[in-house]
């Protein structure tokens, strides 16, 4: 089995070095086997589960939400079912934060517009006004 020193693993995940140990502080990833120098070791275990907490932070979930599907991972008795509604979940806010993303876009559209002569002063831009009201 492979091993890992944490600048080896953070580069091999493509994460940070302090992004690991905050893991560890959160309980996310246990704490490593150290040499009889104090350097901590990772193995592949150490790796997937660094990974998985990056592939599924890229997917939207929280650092909660990951622990969350860890415990049902583990848990003899959770069912997929469990992860699909949690995964659900994600999705709704998901579809939240689209929509609500979707209406700045259209104020932010609709101050551009406003903009007709780029050479005022800023003291009479229709955009900052907007903001200020």
């Amino acid at each position: 089995m492979s091993e890992y020193f944490v600048g080896q693993i953070a580069e091999e995940v493509g994460i940070n070095v302090e992004t690991i140990r905050y893991y560890e502080k959160l309980k996310l990833l246990p704490k490593p086997k150290r040499r009889e120098s104090r350097y901590r070791i990772y193995d592949e275990t150490d790796l997937k589960r660094l990974s998985f907490i990056k592939r599924a932070k890229e997917l939207g979930f929280t650092l909660k939400e990951i622990k969350e599907l860890f415990g049902l991972k583990i848990d003899s008795d959770a069912r997929c079912g469990d992860v699909k509604h949690l995964t659900e979940h994600k999705l709704k806010d998901v579809d939240n934060r689209i929509s609500d993303l979707k209406k700045i876009r259209h104020v932010l559209v609709k101050l551009i517009t406003q903009c007709v002569n780029e050479e005022v002063s800023s003291d009479e831009c229709p955009i900052l006004e907007s903001i200020e009201i």
